[in-house]
């Protein structure tokens, strides 16, 4: 078998603690990997490893193929220049076509086939917004640059945990508004097939969580458990997909459900992110589902108040690109080429 293809990392806000978790995350992967590509600034990685006092060579590179071969002596980066200096916890807009291009960059170089995944370190959205992205977040954004017919889907994955929810950055006011059995079915779908396809589940069990106390309690705390989930759920299962529920939201996350799913279906964002990111704050990755590529990222923000110092811990970064590279090794070759 051919030696797995390097991932792509992106650069993420360079006022942010991406650098430092890149620069943390190659010391301790560069003997056993999966190895990857810095898609950044390298006299920025080089400065910060220097002003830590970090031993931690730079190697610049003209291509992934090359990257592999330099990553258990280097770090590789290949260049994509900061029109100015960043300055750590003070996010600059003038940076945000690097930020961007970073992504984009990445982007193409998955769907040419020459990395294995995309891994992205965090963007700061309202930076961004100040220049005029028109984006809610990476997400929306991966999607338009791949070109997805549908919205994809978020999925936040760790060892503890893997949920989903069918409405993400809007207000719980709007979730609630918008939220719909075609939504509830489009999204289960996209889990069944990710988890399948990147997992390596052959028959994924999916939870699906109830909107109201008590899952509504037969229709006493509001009706739509049965006006909008129970019907989203009878159409999964005549599509092959195991779903179940709707569950009670304050019972289904305990230990003893979750041996009972494979992922969990939610209805709202802070549904699915309060149990996981309490479960395993450190060790959760956004996955994005729906993507003719693979992409994750670490479950956590730039951490702009201790940029800088040292200090951030690069295991939701590790597990990010572990992640990636399993993923990449799950996945058909049919998808994997898409």
């Amino acid at each position: 078998m051919s030696a797995p293809l390097p991932l792509a990392l992106t650069m993420g806000d360079p006022a942010g603690i991406g650098g430092e978790i890149t620069l943390a995350a190659w010391a301790r992967l560069r003997r056993d990997g999966p190895a990857f590509v810095a898609l950044d600034d390298p006299r920025r990685l080089e400065a910060m490893a220097s002003r830590l006092g970090w031993d931690i060579p730079v190697a610049q590179v003209a291509s992934p193929e090359e990257a592999a071969a330099v990553f258990p002596d280097g770090l590789p980066v290949m260049t994509i220049r900061l029109p100015v200096p960043s300055v750590p916890g003070t996010p600059d807009p003038a940076n945000a076509p690097a930020v961007l291009g970073s992504i984009e960059r990445a982007v193409t170089l998955a769907r040419e086939g020459r990395v294995g995944g995309v891994v992205t370190n965090p963007i700061s959205k309202a930076t961004l917004y100040r220049t005029g992205f028109a984006f809610p977040g990476h997400t929306e954004f991966l999607g338009a640059l791949t070109g997805t017919a549908e919205p994809p889907v978020m999925l936040l994955a760790s060892p503890m945990l893997r949920v989903v929810p069918v409405t993400i950055h809007v207000s719980l006011r709007r979730a609630l508004d918008t939220l719909s059995t075609a939504e509830i079915i489009r999204t289960g779908l996209a889990l069944a097939r990710g988890l399948r396809e990147g997992f390596g589940i052959a028959a994924p069990r999916i939870a699906v969580a109830g909107l109201n106390p008590h899952a509504g309690e037969e229709g006493a705390m509001g009706d739509e458990e049965p006006r909008l989930v129970v019907p989203a759920i009878e159409a999964l299962l005549a599509q092959g997909v195991d779903a179940f529920g709707p569950l009670p939201p304050d019972t289904m996350f305990t230990a003893r459900m979750r041996q009972t799913y494979d992922a969990a279906l939610c209805l709202y964002h802070d549904q699915a992110l309060i149990p996981i990111k309490t479960l395993d704050m450190d060790g959760g990755v956004n996955v994005t589902l729906g993507l003719p590529i693979i992409r994750t990222s670490p479950d956590h923000g730039t951490a702009f108040g201790i940029a800088g110092q040292g200090i951030a811990d690069p295991g939701s970064l590790i597990a990010a690109l572990r992640l990636a590279a399993g993923m990449a090794a799950n996945r058909p070759p049919k998808a994997a080429a898409a």
